[in-house]
């Protein structure tokens, strides 16, 4: 799950994500980066709190590791779709049902503004194709109450069972170098 990005100075950097959806996420994320500052355009990450109003008395990371509780939070499952298996995840719908059971909102909208928030801040990720469409913009709501739609916590342990990475195709190089943050690889 590594990448190069080889930066103006011809300096290659090296990225290793732990699984093959962050390592698409990072790279969809530097793409739109690029393309923002090509077109001449400031780069800067629109804050979910003022794009949609989001009440200051909402605490987006209290709120998720209530969601993370092993007793009264979200249960991850192991949940099949399209011929794959993904682990640690949880539905759409879930999400909106917990955050009505838990009276962190009035109603189903409510829950779509907020759970489309944590999804935006990072909180939760897309894990399949149906959720990563919606994130990307192609639906009308960034998050979806679905039961077909598939998410998961950053720090779960989330993998998909059957998603070959044979598609994707990664040039080979001797990797060189000296770990300087676990992740990053200072090339020599």
């Amino acid at each position: 799950f590594v990448f190069k990005l080889t930066v103006a100075k011809q300096q290659d950097h090296f990225f290793q994500a732990a699984y093959l959806e962050e390592r698409d996420a990072w790279v969809r994320d530097i793409k739109k980066a690029i393309h923002c500052i090509d077109g001449g355009q400031r780069f800067a990450r629109k804050s979910t709190r003022k794009s949609i109003r989001l009440p200051e008395t909402i605490n987006l990371s209290a709120l998720y590791l209530s969601m993370k509780d092993p007793e009264k939070g979200i249960k991850e499952l192991k949940l099949e779709k399209d011929k794959k298996v993904f682990n640690h995840c949880f539905t759409g719908t879930s999400v909106i049902d917990w955050l009505v059971s838990s009276n962190s909102i009035r109603n189903r909208k409510e829950g779509l503004m907020l759970a489309s928030s944590l999804l935006s801040e990072g909180y939760l990720h897309p894990a399949e194709d149906t959720s990563k469409a919606a994130a990307e913009g192609l639906s009308d709501t960034s998050f979806l109450d679905l039961s077909d739609a598939y998410y998961y916590f950053p720090d779960s342990g989330f993998f998909c069972e059957g998603n070959s990475s044979d598609d994707d195709v990664i040039l080979k190089e001797e990797f060189r170098g000296l770990v300087v943050k676990q992740g990053c690889l200072l090339k020599q």
